[in-house]
């Protein structure tokens, strides 16, 4: 008997240390980034716009009403977020350098997962690609960064010179343009590269992994397969209103197109609209594929989710915008969603201001690994927690005002947005600032720079920013 109760209190003992490792096992994480893609999705109170995917990851998450990122443009914002370093300090700032030259030995994101023994990788677009010509191609990626890299090549890549291009003087990676594509969803990049993200899931379903999904959608040109496109009518794409006559002066570097509206007519503009949203809708399709592989795979209560898009992108707000390089909010402006296995605050909504390069420390926070000496986001674990925990750091926004883009010089900008104001500086302030009241004018409308009564908010809010 005695021999007996000491095997029953062994096997107990060794099932309670397997119950313990199990709950010990180390978070996955699935990286997923979206391409230009502005606050435009059904969880965001979008009336147009159907993300039914999306919208149910932030049901199992927490979306944040105030993201931003730290500058409008792919390749610097993408450079930020994955050193976790601000474009002052990664020295990107257009598409053309890559931030190893400023910070040969940055620990990057990924990198930080492979030294802590996960299985580290990635498909499509997670630093930066020019788009369309890139596609199929490593782009502008970091190889230090990932143990295999994916890179699919779809339809759309192929089929580009049939697009219908409203601003013809442009390329195809920054015109107004769009294409109706024949085929299913299979045989598009985006649909290929969810289709690779999930087998590497499977192979790696039993090791901790970290798995970087980088969608180009919605990303112009515009290109679905046609089905998305018949899911929405023209008529039902309203164009932003016009700002109202009379309206304090804005400085005129904050405008980066012109003429307003690339001098497009409204109906071209709504019919590119519609494609654009089009292309959201797929890409959404995409993101439900990975989240119902991580449900087959059993694998949703062990991995982090996280959707984000590099930036935000206009819709030809603020009189005729269009695009990004802008400091307005549809340009500054992302979404994100985090999604934590067992986190308090699922589906609610964080109204706190955060960053893109929190990602980082959050992630390590999240995971338990010692980040690397330098970052310069902050962890919003205790967010993820409780969405209303006192928070106090605003977010930093930069861009420069640039004739000639392939080069570094220009116009500065600088914008520090909290939860209630937005303040930007041009130049320092000697070309122009701008102070809006998110309280008042969600639009960005009114600039309040020269109100006597604002005057002492924009000298907090400009101390704030140096």
């Amino acid at each position: 008997m005695r021999y007996l109760l000491s095997t029953v209190c062994a096997i107990t003992a060794l099932v309670g240390a397997a119950s313990a490792d199990d709950q010990k096992q180390p978070y996955n994480v699935l990286f997923i980034v979206s391409d230009d893609l502005t606050a435009r999705l059904g969880c965001y109170g979008d009336p147009v716009v159907r993300s039914p995917n999306i919208d149910r990851l932030a049901d199992s998450g927490v979306r944040f009403e105030h993201a931003y990122c730290q500058y409008p443009l792919c390749n610097p914002s993408r450079a930020s977020f994955m050193t976790g370093r601000r474009p002052a300090t990664t020295d990107v700032t257009e598409n053309s350098t890559h931030f190893r030259e400023a910070l040969p030995d940055a620990v990057t994101l990924p990198q930080l997962f492979q030294q802590h023994e996960y299985f580290v990788a990635r498909t499509g677009k997670i630093f930066h690609y020019g788009v369309p010509s890139q596609i199929g191609t490593s782009g502008f990626d970091d190889p230090p960064s990932w143990q295999q890299v994916i890179n699919p090549k779809g339809r759309d890549r192929m089929e580009q010179h049939l697009c219908i291009n409203f601003t013809p003087n442009f390329s195809l990676g920054i015109a107004l343009a769009y294409l109706e594509a024949e085929g299913d969803d299979s045989e598009q990049t985006d649909a290929m590269v969810a289709s690779a993200a999930i087998e590497l899931m499977e192979q790696h379903a039993d090791e901790p992994f970290f798995i970087g999904a980088g969608f180009f959608r919605p990303h112009v040109p515009s290109i679905a397969p046609k089905s998305y496109f018949e899911s929405y009518s023209v008529d039902e794409v309203q164009l932003p209103e016009t700002p109202p006559q009379g309206l304090p002066a804005v400085p005129a570097p904050a405008f980066d197109v012109h003429p307003a509206n690339y001098g497009v007519t409204p109906k071209n503009l709504q019919t590119f609209t519609r494609a654009y949203i089009a292309t959201i809708t797929f890409m959404d399709a995409q993101v439900g594929r990975l989240l119902d592989a991580l449900d087959r795979l059993n694998l949703r209560e062990r991995t982090i989710v996280v959707f984000f898009s590099d930036h935000g992108w206009l819709l030809g707000e603020h009189g005729g915008q269009w695009q990004k390089r802008s400091l307005f909010e549809e340009s500054a402006r992302v979404p994100l969603i985090i999604s934590v296995p067992g986190a308090g605050g699922n589906g609610q909504t964080c109204l706190r201001t955060v960053e893109l390069i929190d990602l980082f420390p959050t992630l390590a926070d999240l995971c338990g690994l010692t980040p690397p000496e330098g970052l310069e986001g902050a962890s919003v674990k205790a967010l993820l927690e409780d969405p209303q925990s006192p928070w106090d750091k605003p977010a930093i926004t930069d861009v420069v005002r640039r004739k000639d883009r392939s080069k570094k010089e220009g116009i500065p900008g600088r914008s520090l947005r909290t939860e209630r104001y937005r303040y930007s500086e041009w130049d320092g302030g000697a070309q122009g600032i701008e102070l809006y009241d998110h309280q008042t004018d969600p639009r960005e409308w009114r600039n309040l720079a020269d109100d006597p009564a604002y005057q002492p908010t924009i000298q907090r809010l400009s101390r704030m920013l140096r």
